[in-house]
């Protein structure tokens, strides 16, 4: 199971001193909180794609990428949200490919709508169309990293005509592909079509829902023919803060969560730790809730957590880091490994994908990459469907 953080990147003043830093610390304060992640063990760093204040995260994340990747080792550089809808599937497969390469592999991505509307006329693109696009885009996005001299054309972009995206993915392995949502079942769906992986972000929303939409995407992952329900590659946000004790925990956070960005005012912090995931406590704690998870997702691959958010000050970001890092995720790790049940497939790698392919190359099962083999080649095995509106995908 993987473990990591992810941030949006907001530029939040401080409210418990009213000192708000500049972008440009903000965006070095970012490399650090990915280097650190790297230094005490974490799997993943995640970063947000955005295109208006209050936030700093990338407008184009690969950009990030191929910086943190000149300063970390091992950890798997990935996205938070890489705007589907609005970013041109020709530039994504070019320049997370060429991020691909110059991480040696340590690079997936997670594609999302985002969740800021006006976003989609700034692009020439009308927000109504959401759905469509993520669909179309990531039909395209995949055609051009699995195919050369590429002949398309849909409903979104100007046609295509012989064109080959370059750099290719590196040893012809495409960088793995999580499709995130918080509500929309039909990005569930088309996570389940193509066997890839769904990622819910498991912040906003009470437990059961986010139980109901990854169950819905294990179903329809069965369905098309990629392994069974529980063989589906799940990955949950989180959000958390900790200190010695809950009550000093509640006391230091509670005005950053009173002045976060993003849902600053919506509740107050004992109803929002009541009714979601958002873990403020003790080390302990947020082992303990995190844990719990699998009562209600079962067994997944992946967790985030943001730690980031709402002015926290660098320096307890940093802390908050470590403590995941040599408190939390380790017992996370042991307990999550011992409660799994048998055959579950791990998180996929460039390594584990690039294994499956080899596998199915000479029909030799691999006992590393045998599961991941059916999500790596992402055949589909029967029409794409939305269950809430009835219609093909490709009539949308």
């Amino acid at each position: 199971m993987q473990f990591g953080i992810f941030t949006v990147g907001d530029v939040t003043t401080d409210p418990t001193t009213g000192r708000t830093i500049s972008e440009h610390q903000r965006i070095k304060n970012t490399v650090e909180m990915a280097k650190v992640a790297d230094e005490v063990g974490l799997d993943v760093f995640a970063t947000g794609q955005h295109h208006n204040p209050p936030f700093v995260a990338p407008a184009s994340p690969p950009v990030l990428m191929g910086d943190l990747a000149a300063v970390t080792k091992n950890i798997i550089l990935s996205t938070a949200t890489t705007l589907i809808t609005t970013t041109d599937p020709v530039h994504i497969a070019e320049d997370y490919a060429y991020a691909q390469q110059l991480a040696d592999g340590r690079v997936d991505l997670m594609l999302g709508r985002g969740n800021t509307g006006p976003v989609y006329p700034w692009f020439g693109k009308d927000n109504r169309e959401g759905i469509p696009l993520a669909i179309e885009n990531y039909a395209l996005l995949r055609k051009l990293w699995s195919e050369e001299n590429v002949t398309w054309e849909g409903k979104f972009r100007t046609p295509l005509q012989g064109f080959t995206s370059t750099p290719r993915p590196m040893d012809g392995v495409a960088p793995f592909v999580w499709h995130g949502s918080i509500r929309s079942p039909e990005i569930a769906e088309q996570a389940a079509y193509y066997g890839d992986g769904f990622f819910h972000n498991h912040i906003f929303w009470p437990p059961e829902h986010a139980a109901q939409m990854v169950r819905f995407y294990r179903e329809r992952f069965e369905h098309y023919g990629h392994g069974r329900a529980e063989d589906a590659i799940v990955g949950l946000g989180g959000q958390v803060f900790m200190a010695d004790s809950k009550s000093k925990a509640m006391e230091t956070y509670r005005p950053y969560f009173n002045n976060a960005p993003v849902y600053g005012g919506a509740a107050s912090l004992e109803d929002f730790t009541t009714q979601t995931p958002l873990t403020v406590g003790t080390p302990d704690e947020v082992i303990e809730r995190t844990l719990g998870f699998r009562e209600y997702i079962g067994d997944y691959q992946r967790q985030l957590f943001l730690v980031d958010h709402g002015g926290i000050p660098h320096q307890e970001v940093l802390n908050q880091i470590e403590l995941l890092g040599t408190k939390v995720v380790p017992v996370l790790r042991e307990e999550f490994a011992e409660r799994r049940a048998a055959g579950v497939p791990d998180a996929p790698t460039h390594a584990s994908l690039l294994a499956a392919r080899a596998a199915q190359a000479t029909d030799t099962p691999s006992a590393d990459a045998g599961q991941m083999g059916r999500v790596e080649a992402g055949v589909p095995r029967a029409p794409m469907t939305d269950d809430v509106t009835g219609t093909r995908a490709e009539d949308r």
